[in-house]
């Protein structure tokens, strides 16, 4: 007899969830590709949970959100948050891990714009790109990935970089 009771199955979504992305980490622009994780942080008095949203661009955190829960609703707020933020009329790429929150009919419906990329099932190397957080990530602390930049300056020299090329070409 067994000590425990299961109350779920393991679901195998091997044939519906794609890993898109397929560990190419370097876009070649702003809003190519999203990357979205749920880590724990400890607090005072417990676990809080952190969703993030980071482009892959210039590794910039573009939406987070702290919660008590890890529940698909935090998660939603978070990536709305995103689509306010930036531009999401090009074909964009948004990648996570297989957590029940990601696969969700929620988040179907709230990335229904969006493509959807998996991490492959138990590697989580395929999603290691994102960190956090605002406050320092965004603002102050430099990034190989970034030429040594800090990923808020990274993206203004693109924008900076595009601006200028169009007034070339006008």
């Amino acid at each position: 007899m067994k000590p425990w009771t299961a109350t779920t199955k393991d679901s195998d979504f091997s044939t519906e969830l794609h890993n898109i992305l397929d560990e190419q980490f370097n876009p070649d622009r702003p809003n190519a590709v999203w990357c979205s994780d749920i880590t724990y942080i400890w607090a005072t008095r417990g676990f809080v949970y952190l969703i993030s949203i980071m482009d892959l661009y210039s590794r910039k955190i573009i939406a987070w959100m702290l919660s008590k829960t890890m529940e698909v609703p935090c998660v939603i707020d978070t990536i709305n948050k995103a689509k306010a933020r930036r531009n999401t009329d090009l074909p964009l790429i948004l990648h996570s891990d297989r957590g029940s929150q990601y696969v969700s009919n929620e988040y179907i419906k709230a990335t229904a714009k969006m493509q959807r990329s998996y991490s492959k099932k138990a590697f989580p190397w395929d999603n290691a790109c994102i960190e956090y957080i605002e406050a320092f990530y965004n603002t102050k602390r430099i990034h190989s990935h970034c030429d040594y930049m800090l990923p808020d300056d990274f993206e203004k020299l693109y924008a900076k970089v595009q601006n200028g090329s169009l007034l070339l070409a006008g």
